[in-house]
């Protein structure tokens, strides 16, 4: 393989880091109801099958008030994979949100039965207009 080649898959592939849990709002967009659909992506660089992890959300509206909240069911979250998940607020529109706050992982257990530092091992990304933040 060419070092450009080389460079160009680099480049290509989504880097994970090595022991973190990436949580990325990827997409919002306007579910029937006027509602807001929420695509996340868990790419899982820890090594480890979590089979429970739950988040909980504060949605904030345009005005940066807490609107309602919201726990999300993530789990299973295999090793070494990027898995997607939709969920759903309800009563919202998407062009009234401006952050998701993760206040408290009320569940986070690996299949090994470790108890990681969840918050400390999550990191999280927004490509979409909503801020996501803990």
């Amino acid at each position: 393989m060419s070092v450009a080649l080389f460079v160009g898959t680099l480049l290509a592939a989504p880097l994970v880091a090595q022991d973190t849990l990436v949580v990325e709002l990827n997409k919002v967009e306007a579910s029937e109801g006027g509602g807001c659909s929420t695509y996340f992506l868990f790419r899982n660089g820890t090594g480890l099958n979590f089979a429970t992890l739950e988040l909980s959300l504060a949605i904030l509206d345009g005005n940066g008030v807490i609107n309602q909240l919201l726990t999300v069911d993530a789990a299973p979250v295999p090793a070494a994979r990027t898995t997607l998940k939709l969920f759903d607020i309800s009563g919202l529109a998407c062009d009234d949100i401006s952050e998701l706050l993760v206040h408290d992982i009320p569940a986070c257990a690996p299949e090994d039965g470790t108890a990681p530092a969840c918050f400390e091992t999550i990191a999280l990304e927004s490509l979409a207009d909503v801020a996501l933040v803990k």
